[in-house]
């Protein structure tokens, strides 16, 4: 098990409120809390601002569930939680396309970032059989809803600029027996169709999913990620949803690297400032970890030109699953989010 992902249903039933969200932040208005005036919830009203461009440019969303978590705090008069939860809020953290209207949900984000001059980052996450019946258990009912589904996420997208994590784990449960043999071709031509067509959109940078450093060797990847598609893909993500250092994540991206022509990678560094969890039991130390803390922003300047950029994929204050007393994968965990934000130096 290399960490569930956290979207799930929640993705699904908090998806259509971030993508109106978006959209009124295209029309210049404020959502509303159903006729009492704007709603007290809305994050533009913590003051949320996009990262400079050339530092980061991915789009902040200034109405997401941190910055919604700000205003609440500062409403309260907790002013000083409300500043630690504003280090997640005004970072650009990406969005996990839920399993509905795909094609609403990109429209509304593509369209968001690029009104502020970003680029939307996004994650898709939708593979049927997905994460083998664990925490995140879910997908697309079969192939040929999952074709449909991509065909939703790249209409809405269009033109419009937008990198793409494709599919954490898909992968990696093929080769570590997770996902059952019978799945597997049909999972290959799933995720090399789906990179054919995200590819083929003027402004979209695709990385397919490749583990983490856990793995040491990068030997029993490679393969997949050829058969995959990753030849057309931009290149790969690596410890998404993780908590590997960056300098570990590092040297096994590069290896793995070395195996697939060269191509760049992307790490999630959402919450590795603190590096793994050693502790508990091992099947589940990558699973709301405590004394964890965030790391290094998001930002295309990294450390090694093969690191395209340092990214939170992960949104950080999302429960992994429903372990060490979080709640289900992908809500939103107020306690664990202050923990991660008061950890980080």
């Amino acid at each position: 098990m290399y960490g569930s992902r956290g979207a799930g249903t929640f993705a699904g039933r908090r998806m259509s409120a971030v993508v109106l969200g978006a959209a009124l932040l295209i029309t210049g208005c404020s959502s509303s809390d159903g006729g009492d005036g704007p709603d007290e919830r809305d994050g533009a009203g913590a003051g949320i601002t996009q990262q400079p461009k050339e530092k980061a440019p991915f789009w902040v969303n200034p109405d997401g569930t941190a910055a919604q978590q700000v205003a609440d705090l500062e409403k309260s008069g907790k002013k000083q939680d409300a500043e630690q939860i504003r280090k997640i809020a005004e970072q650009p953290v990406a969005e996990w396309v839920g399993p509905d209207d795909p094609q609403e949900q990109t429209r509304g984000f593509t369209e968001a970032a690029d009104k502020a001059g970003r680029t939307a980052l996004l994650v898709l996450y939708n593979i049927p059989h997905r994460d083998c019946g664990q925490y995140s258990q879910g997908g697309a009912a079969d192939g040929n809803a999952y074709r449909d589904w991509v065909d939703g996420v790249a209409a809405g997208i269009g033109d419009r600029p937008a990198t793409v994590i494709l599919e954490p784990d898909a992968l990696l449960h093929l080769v570590d027996g997770c996902t059952p043999e019978q799945f597997h071709e049909e999972r290959y031509d799933l995720l090399k169709g789906a990179v054919t067509k995200l590819k083929a959109l003027k402004n979209t940078k695709v990385y397919l999913d490749a583990g983490n450093a856990g793995w040491q060797n990068p030997d029993q990847i490679f393969e997949p990620l050829n058969r995959a598609g990753i030849a057309e893909a931009d290149g790969f993500s690596v410890n998404v949803s993780n908590f590997y250092s960056t300098e570990d994540s590092i040297a096994y991206g590069k290896k793995l690297s070395a195996k697939v022509a060269g191509k760049h990678f992307v790490i999630d560094t959402s919450r590795n400032g603190k590096g793994p969890y050693t502790d508990g039991n091992p099947d589940e130390r990558w699973c709301n970890p405590p004394g964890r803390s965030l790391g290094e922003t998001p930002t295309t300047k990294t450390a090694d030109p093969l690191v395209d950029a340092y990214l939170w994929v992960k949104r950080p204050g999302e429960s992994d699953g429903e372990c060490k007393g979080g709640p289900k994968a992908g809500q939103w965990w107020a306690d664990y989010a202050l923990k991660l934000a008061r950890a980080t130096g």
